[in-house]
């Protein structure tokens, strides 16, 4: 794995020694990026990739969401809710409005579902575009990241439905996939 998110992060323009790409001791079918170069690969998920090639698509992909820099943009989306709740609260508390808490529950509901889960989708298509660019400047097959939502589609085909998720529904990522490789 080393070898690979050298190549990758070498792609990147970045600098090897200076990121950490760890693999975990785990059955958990997922991986993630946190900012300073942290990459994090489970070893189900590992399990999972077939190829070299696959493994890059995940290491891209993790790649690419430091580089769009999409820690600091939940963040900021993160704060950007939790004032305007707060600002909506005060109103409602001074106004003495009736059913204000549910009004409250109401706006953080669509808060959530409305605008933070499709905006996080939107950010996991961004980091498979920029993956999947790495992917080709490095050497790799970028069908291999189709391949790998292929099989984890198959790995876990009970998923909730997408508007409840964090993470585009597999057979949509999948014509995502295929779109950003043909264009």
């Amino acid at each position: 794995m080393q070898g690979l998110s050298t190549r990758l992060i070498e792609t990147a323009g970045g600098t090897p020694s200076d990121w950490d790409v760890v693999a975990f001791d785990s059955d958990q079918v997922n991986a993630f990026a946190l900012p300073g170069g942290r990459i994090g690969v489970f070893r189900g998920l590992y399990d999972l990739a077939q190829s070299p090639d696959q493994l890059a698509a995940i290491i891209g992909h993790e790649i690419g969401h430091l580089q769009a820099d999409h820690a600091r943009e939940r963040m900021g989306n993160a704060r950007a809710q939790n004032a305007l709740q707060r600002v909506v609260a005060f109103f409602l508390r001074q106004s003495d409005i009736e059913f204000d808490e549910e009004i409250m529950a109401a706006l953080g509901l669509g808060l959530r579902y409305g605008l933070a889960l499709p905006y996080g989708r939107q950010q996991e298509l961004e980091a498979d575009r920029l993956g999947l660019t790495l992917m080709r400047d490095a050497g790799f097959q970028p069908q291999a990241a189709v391949q790998l939502w292929e099989r984890m589609q198959a790995a876990q085909p009970n998923r909730p439905p997408e508007f409840l998720a964090t993470h585009p529904a597999p057979q949509a990522r999948i014509r995502e996939l295929r779109e950003m490789i043909e264009a």
